[in-house]
């Protein structure tokens, strides 16, 4: 199986898993108190930092926001969509995100490094390079697995690092995906899509994505130093890192869209504040 068929095949499977749950309820999470002059229609907080006046992201829902067991498993492996996305206020005259400190990019680096999607993730990806006999000096049996597990884990780690913390603080770049929210679905896929390419600085303008590729071409040639049954050359570095970016818009395409899947599973998510993409302005 090819690395693009394994990342699509979980990809799906994660598809299967939100889209196939049935809808369950959780207790409601009190809204935000908006400070004095904050836009009523914004669902953060509007507060000062050194960038000047902006808006403050929701706090992430907890796991006790979660009514029962079951909905808690739901809520753990559905964060990750929430941790990394804050909606864009471009609609609103003059607004703009708060910028992520160094530190906060850091911490958010941890969280995805701990999550119970990338430990799932790494233990999928083992069992199928076990099942391939990739890496052949691994061997096979409980070592063999053991190995490519670590293996597996190590590169959701170090790439991450590189994406969500390293790059970002150099090239002052803000590691989240900024969710449209409104508009028609084909502007919003496209939106997306381009964030592969587009991102945002420190301070809210549009600038060359350089984490999501500076951290994929960092990740796949470190690999190398551990992968040893791994292609050389530049082709299959090239496929490799073509895979992962479009496994990476699969991704913010559900962020894009998470709010819309959380209220018909009547899930708790961090803009749940906020009006419905419908209720919104059109977009700019």
């Amino acid at each position: 199986m090819s690395v693009f068929a394994r990342h699509l095949l979980w990809l799906l499977i994660i598809a299967m898993a939100l889209f196939g749950a049935h809808p369950v309820s959780a207790q409601v999470v009190p809204q935000n108190p908006p400070l004095p002059g904050a836009p009523t229609d914004l669902p953060g907080q509007v507060v000062l930092n050194p960038s000047g006046r902006c808006v403050q992201p929701p706090p992430m829902v907890e796991l006790k926001d979660y009514d029962g067991p079951f909905h808690k498993v739901i809520g753990a492996f559905t964060q990750k969509l929430d941790r990394q996305s804050v909606h864009d206020p471009h609609y609103k005259q003059g607004a703009v995100l708060c910028s992520l400190p160094i530190k906060d990019k850091f911490v958010l680096f941890l969280h995805n490094a701990v999550d119970p999607e990338t430990f799932i993730s790494a233990g999928f990806n083992a069992g199928i390079s076990q099942a391939e006999n990739d890496d052949p000096s691994y061997g096979q049996g409980g070592k063999g697995y053991a190995q490519r597990l670590g293996a597996s884990y190590v590169d959701q780690v170090q790439v991450r690092f590189f994406k969500e913390f390293a790059y970002p603080a150099i090239f002052s770049e803000d590691p989240r995906y900024y969710r449209m929210g409104q508009g028609s679905p084909r502007r919003r896929l496209l939106h997306a899509v381009a964030h592969a390419v587009v991102a945002y600085n420190d301070n809210g303008r549009p600038m060359f994505n350089f984490s999501e590729w500076m951290g994929e071409i960092s990740g796949t040639s470190i690999s190398n130093l551990y992968h040893p049954g791994n292609q050389r050359g530049v082709l299959p570095a090239a496929q490799d890192i073509a895979f992962d970016v479009a496994m990476d818009i699969g991704f913010d395409e559900l962020r894009e869209f998470w709010p819309e899947v959380a209220r018909k599973l009547k899930l708790p998510f961090r803009d749940q504040n906020e009006q419905p993409a419908e209720a919104l302005p059109a977009a700019r």
